[in-house]
């Protein structure tokens, strides 16, 4: 369990380091076709759902690879 804790702080940090010093590197993320964004007068709501879709397979398949001994 604190292996994964320190793999999760760096890779957080990694992502800091790249929205600070280089935010054109993600700036497709949000964008992507599924990600859908209502805007209207009196409110927006925005549901990332393409994105998360990708996050979750990669995040499983480093969970996969990591967790195997």
């Amino acid at each position: 369990m604190s292996k994964l804790l320190i793999i999760l702080g760096i890779a957080i940090a990694v992502v800091g380091v790249v929205l600070v010093y280089a935010p054109g590197l993600l700036g497709w993320f949000g964008k992507l076709p599924g990600d859908l964004r209502w805007q209207t007068e009196r409110g927006s709501a925005y549901f990332p759902i393409t994105s998360m879709i990708i996050i979750s397979v990669v995040l499983t398949i480093l969970i996969n690879v990591l967790g195997k001994h």
